[in-house]
């Protein structure tokens, strides 16, 4: 686009530099390096205008401005900074012609203009220009989009507008004027806009009309000027993403009003000098409802990817002639030299490669004549792939290679001959004499064993039909006496589809046997490991055996067939356990059998006993608690809460899980038998380490129980003072583990990695009491408990509201938190996620901002519409760590969202916190 803009190709031409100046001779011995970024310009335009090349590569251009061209920018971005650039380069230029022509070219200006309504007053405020950037989102026609650009805005209410006149505020109006016009006008189409739902870029494909002349003196303050303006580019982004696609060109060429295609290396001429975006508006779109594309007349165009369009003023000078100067022209035609040295180069290399391909050919010919093996000829079977690449590469081929075509007996199999060749002895021994190879295969390579078991398997697998009806007969009469044989039902039931899978089995075992001879097969120990693997599944007739090695006992599993289904079934399985119908169970069975029995009989005796010797035990609600000391004792026995729940699972299940034997206590006491917890913590955070006895439970338990550690609490009370009780436990306190004990816990805090967090989402306070609080009605129960484990989970959040319109909603306050946070909520021993809540993993030293993007993508929140708060403190400062702001794992944190609002007022900050972006940073462009 810029090279076709005559004036600025000219004045870059003119430009000087220190090195090089108009006409000045580059040396022949080495090649042209430009040192700054006008001379990269100069250079690319002169190829472009006289090069022998149907393309050229800007690649030296491209570094210099230090862009990375493996990620895609904005283009236009790229348009308004590289202008800027340019400007200030040709501002140290002494040819005004030179230094000004971005400013002559492209800049415009215009004023925002604010008039007090009360006393008329106009302040304005005059700035350049060097593109419109107009709003498309709503408008049909480039015109309506101008005029939204430049229509007035009120400032009323809160906005209003403070006039120094009348030395207050006051309603007023601001518009934009147009003041003056560039002789090319980049009109920006805004078609990436932010999408507040989602928090990401997107692109509106909607369609926009534009004519081929533009009158501007309509939008203008001054109506006594030439602004008509002519179509001379139009930019274009294909593809439905923001963040992915493709730039298109199309510019029209100023001295032959010719429209051009730019495409990458692919440049075209438009016919009969017309603008065709044609195939350009051809868009996959995701959606199957596709925006019908709107008539335009003659003169007129309709786009919904032209992002970019530049007019020219239609008084410019069209019959401008730019010559290329004389040192740039010599580098030029040095550039045309060494392309036609690579042309003349390629030339003599497809040359010898004809040449060689003919005496190629002619070898081949022969050959080919005297390939096919005549009948009673001796002959050889060769490789069908070597064959291919021996006609077809102009390379000499590898030498042969016939080992993936051998059996285990190291002969040719029969199933490798689909991808042999027969030939004639004369050209195998031409091949083997010049390429050499092996091993050969004659007439009597084939396997005869191999060919034989594959006839075995194939006549199998076509009787199988047959037998399978036979033996489901022989299945329906009953067997009389002894003369019959034991089979598992679940043998019989899936019999014909274990013969089918063992006889594939046999076949591609059969097909793949070469393994001692071809290199690419594994080696024996990995093929045994692969069999194993998949012999975990049992075989046919195994499901009655017992473990050790004898028919099991269960007759539920199994049935009697007749001697001749058996005889029939042994055919295709033949390795399988054979157990007359007289044959005795296993004794050994039947012994673990009883003694399974009686150990049943007897757990369940036990736990029937042990739960009514310790009911308070069992239940949670008959459990004393430190909190509010019973008044009826003032001695307390502490066992680990672990016993207690391995102890009532036992209790609840005594047939499925094994009696608990001891009780061990050492893992409340530190390594010198102190104890690791204090009074006040037993009553709080490590309450659910603990369970506290009754003493006259403690009696029963050590009865029923070894007791590694007898661990006591005491309350004393004063005489006269009874509230005022002093509390001790035996064995004492360690001081020196139980801190330990706590720096450790506040470093695993500080410092876990990939922890479980719950983000609950509000919706009101009473639903959320509601579903956050089930452990209120759960009982200790193992059905309740059982219902709670296999709750389903990752439920869709009912509560999200995907609305885009409508009024703001009021940001949820501070006291509704707080007033939810510290009701009275029993707490768990586990967490129990519930609706609308959703479990992520996180680690300490990530940020809440980090935190607000993983939320984002779980509940489709935005971060600006998100509101946290943890214990009743709100979470705000997103450069914080979660570890710093109190979140550990299995925390669960409050989310109340805001709804959508119509505007962009926060984009800024939500780019910010949401999709940072590095644009252009590092390169050259934001260099000056």
């Amino acid at each position: 686009m810029w090279f076709l803009n005559l004036e600025l190709r000219q004045a870059l031409y003119l430009c000087s530099s220190n090195e090089h100046t108009v006409g000045e001779s580059i040396p022949k011995d080495k090649d042209y390096e430009p040192q700054t970024i006008c001379e990269h310009l100069q250079y690319l335009f002169a190829l472009l205008q006289n090069s022998r090349r149907r393309y050229i590569d800007p690649s030296g251009f491209v570094k210099a401005l230090g862009l990375d061209t493996g990620q895609q920018q904005d283009a236009q971005e790229f348009s308004k900074l590289f202008m800027s650039l340019l400007e200030d380069t040709l501002s140290k230029q002494k040819n005004p012609d030179v230094r000004n022509i971005v400013q002559k070219q492209f800049c415009g200006e215009y004023a925002y203009v604010t008039v007090c309504n009360q006393c008329g007053r106009e302040s304005k405020l005059v700035s350049k220009f060097y593109e419109l950037e107009l709003n498309i989102q709503g408008h049909k026609q480039l015109t309506d989009c101008i005029t939204e650009f430049l229509k007035e805005e009120k400032l009323e209410g809160d906005n209003r507008y403070f006039c120094e006149t009348c030395q207050s505020k006051q309603n007023a109006t601001r518009k934009i004027r147009l003041l003056s016009l560039p002789c090319t006008l980049n009109l920006q189409l805004m078609r990436f806009v932010f999408d507040r739902q989602t928090g990401h870029k997107k692109k509106l494909n909607t369609y926009i009309g534009f004519s081929e002349l533009l009158d501007m003196e309509p939008f203008m303050e001054q109506k006594n000027g030439v602004y008509v303006y002519e179509l001379s580019a139009v930019l274009i982004h294909r593809g439905v993403s923001a963040y992915s696609g493709h730039y298109i060109a199309h510019v029209k060429d100023p001295q032959t009003g010719e429209w051009y295609k730019f495409n990458d290396e692919d440049i075209e001429k438009m016919e009969g000098k017309k603008l065709q975006l044609g195939i350009e508006e051809d868009l996959a779109e995701p959606s199957k409802s596709q925006t019908r594309k709107p008539k335009c007349g003659k003169g007129t165009h309709c786009s919904r990817n032209a992002y970019m369009l530049v007019y020219r003023l239609q008084t410019r000078e069209k019959s401008l002639t730019v010559e290329v100067p004389a040192f740039l022209q010599e580098l030029v035609e040095r550039d045309n030299c060494k392309f036609e040295e690579w042309c003349n180069e390629m030339a003599e290399m497809r040359k010898q490669s004809v040449a060689r391909g003919k005496i190629k050919h002619e070898e081949v010919k022969e050959l080919y004549q005297r390939l096919p093996a005549e009948a009673g000829s001796p002959y050889d079977f060769i490789s069908l792939e070597w064959l291919q690449k021996w006609l077809d590469e102009s390379t000499p081929p590898k030498p042969i290679d016939n080992t993936a075509c051998l059996c285990s007996h190291g002969k040719l199999h029969p199933d490798k001959i689909c991808i042999m060749k027969r030939i004639s002895e004369y050209v195998a021994d031409f091949f083997y004499r010049r390429y050499g190879g092996g091993p050969r295969l004659n007439v009597k390579a084939l396997c005869k064993d191999c060919v034989v078991e594959r006839c075995r398997i194939l006549r199998l697998k076509n009787q199988l039909n047959e037998d399978y009806k036979t033996v489901t007969n022989l299945l329906k009469i009953t067997v009389k006496g002894s003369d019959g044989f034991w089979v598992g039902k679940a043998s019989l039931r899936s019999w014909r589809q274990l013969a089918l899978e063992q006889l594939n089995e046999q076949d591609e075992d059969a097909e793949h046997s070469n393994g001692k001879l071809n290199g690419n097969a594994p080696n024996k120990d990995e093929v045994n490991e692969d069999k194993r693997e998949e012999e975990e599944e049992l075989n046919f007739n195994e499901d009655i055996v017992c473990p050790h090695g004898d028919l099991c006992i269960s007759e539920n599993e199994r049935r009697v067939v007749s001697k001749e289904a058996w005889k029939k079934l042994k055919q295709y399985f033949p390795k399988a356990p054979e157990f007359p119908s007289n044959k005795e169970c296993c004794s050994q069975c039947k012994i673990l059998e009883r003694e399974g029995e009686e150990n049943e009989a007897l757990h369940k005796m036990m736990a029937s006993e042990q739960k009514t010797s310790l009911q308070n035990l069992f239940h949670d609600k008959c459990r004393p608690c430190l909190g509010s000391w019973p008044q009826e004792t003032d001695e307390l026995y502490i066992v680990s809460q672990f016993f207690v729940e391995e102890w009532r699972k036992f209790v609840r299940r005594p047939t499925r899980c094994s009696p608990v034997s001891s009780l061990g206590n050492s893992a409340l006491l530190c390594p010198h038998g102190g104890l690791m917890f204090t009074y006040a913590s037993m009553t709080k955070e490590d309450s659910k380490l603990i369970a506290l006895i009754w003493p006259s439970e403690w009696e029963r338990i050590q009865k029923l129980f070894v007791v590694d550690h007898v661990i006591k609490i005491t309350r004393t009370r004063a005489a006269g003072e009874p509230e005022n009780a002093l509390y001790s436990s035996e064995p004492q306190l360690c001081p020196e583990c139980r801190e330990g004990l706590l720096c450790q816990q506040q470093r695993d805090l500080r410092e876990y990695t990939q922890a479980t967090i719950y983000i609950h989402k509000v919706v009101d306070n009473k639903k959320v009491m509601k579903d956050a609080a089930p452990e209120l009605n759960v009982s200790s129960s193992e059905a309740e408990e059982e219902r709670e484990e296999n709750k389903p989970e990752g439920e869709q959040d009912p509560d999200f509201n995907q609305s885009n319109g409508g009024a703001k909603r009021q940001k949820l306050s501070h006291q509704s938190y707080i007033s939810y946070q510290k009701q009275g909520i029993r707490r768990s021993t586990r967490h129990r996620k519930v609706r609308g809540e959703k479990a992520l993993l996180v680690s300490a030293n990530q940020t809440l901002k980090e935190l607000k993007i993983q939320i984002m993508h779980a509940f489709s929140v935005a971060p600006f519409d998100q509101n946290l708060s943890i214990n009743g403190k709100i979470l705000s400062d997103d450069t914080a760590t979660l570890g710093s702001l109190g979140v550990i794992p299995e925390s669960v944190i409050l989310l109340k969202a805001d709804e959508p609002i119509a505007d962009y007022a926060a984009m800024d900050d939500v780019m910010q916190v949401c999709m940072p972006e590095e644009g252009f940073k590092g390169t050259g462009l934001l260099g000056h």
